[in-house]
């Protein structure tokens, strides 16, 4: 007798993990005027998802890597290293989706254009089937690269709801010219999902990604939503995040109940060298098994607030500070550098 076809569906970020995904800064990067500063951010984080579960390093010169990862005593036993060319370093957005249901791991493969053709992709848009083709991730491929989609702009709750933003993926060079209803029409059928919600607030200064969802708003577990909160009248920022903050609390579960609304401080604005506001933001955390990192930006009072606010959001597990003020100067942070990938049966 033929088996029923099982559901594919996209896993929340707190679900089980096999391995997350950097893809590490070098000279050829527009971090190479900064590299030894970045660098060391990525230690850490190397050293904060290694001892807690696999971690999978792409990179153009591994030994390198290696070299640099030894240096600052980081055992390399818990880590696979990948090489191939890469444009830049933003796993989140170059990375697969990965959707489960299946027997194995279903890896969907976007196309990731630099957001919106503002950067060369060409290199990092080809890192996921090299991955696959190598044997690096096991299960079932799909090529989905016929549609421009970044990690960083959905959010998904594991139980068919998907949480994303008006402004990014209606920026041009993304889908166009695919409208609102048909972009929602596409999402649904390619992340196996049942609803999607969009923001239509919620764009940092100083943000490239037209406004990603994970800078902003997070879905996290019990049908809570954690967020950006603006209490500043004197910040630029403040009408645009009220606003957001007011969409968010007309938003409902599928069930038709309110979210549980969890306010994150926003950090006191940080400036480049030419006077550019930069994008911090504690919404930018990554979700590993048994643990949340967190970038933070040595505010003691906001930092601390933000572990409060996460505490609450995860209770049980532990919330990792990750200083992530270099991040911040090439406008992402700590989720956006990262892509679990997570567990199937």
């Amino acid at each position: 007798m033929e088996q029923p076809k099982q559901q594919l569906y996209m896993p929340a970020e707190w679900h089980a993990q096999q391995m997350v995904q950097l893809t590490w800064p070098h000279e050829k990067t527009d971090w190479h005027y900064m590299l030894d500063e970045v660098e060391a951010c990525y230690v850490q984080l190397a050293a904060a998802i290694s001892a807690r579960e696999h971690l999978l390093i792409v990179a153009p010169d591994v030994e390198k890597v290696r070299t640099t990862l030894a240096k600052n005593n980081v055992a390399t036993a818990n880590m696979t290293f990948f090489e191939c060319d890469t444009n830049d370093t933003w796993a989140r957005d170059h990375g697969f989706i990965t959707l489960l249901g299946s027997n194995v791991p279903h890896y969907v493969d976007f196309c990731f254009n630099g957001w919106g053709r503002k950067f060369e992709a060409s290199l990092d848009n080809a890192i996921n089937g090299k991955l696959y083709d190598a044997g690096i991730v096991k299960g079932e491929y799909e090529d989905c690269t016929s549609f421009v989609l970044e990690g960083g702009s959905i959010e998904s709750d594991g139980k068919g709801t998907i949480l994303t933003t008006s402004q990014c993926l209606l920026a041009p060079h993304r889908n166009q010219p695919m409208d609102k209803e048909e972009i929602e029409k596409c999402l649904l059928r390619m992340l196996h999902a049942e609803r999607i919600l969009w923001l239509d607030y919620g764009n940092l200064i100083g943000d490239d990604t037209d406004g990603h969802v994970d800078t902003v708003a997070r879905l996290a577990p019990n049908d809570t939503i954690v967020y950006m909160q603006c209490t500043d009248e004197s910040d630029e920022q403040y009408n645009d995040l009220v606003e957001m903050e007011k969409q968010i609390a007309r938003l409902h579960t599928a069930t038709g109940e309110p979210y549980r609304m969890l306010a994150l401080p926003s950090p006191s604005p940080i400036y480049d060298e030419d006077g550019e506001r930069l994008p911090a933001t504690y919404a930018n955390f990554l979700v590993i098994n048994k643990a949340v990192l967190y970038p933070t930006y040595a505010q003691p009072a906001n930092d601390a607030r933000a572990a409060e606010v996460l505490k609450a959001a995860f209770p049980g597990l532990e919330i990792v500070g990750i200083d992530c003020r270099a991040l911040i100067k090439q406008h992402g942070s700590l989720h956006c550098v990262t892509m679990q990938y997570p567990k199937g049966r």
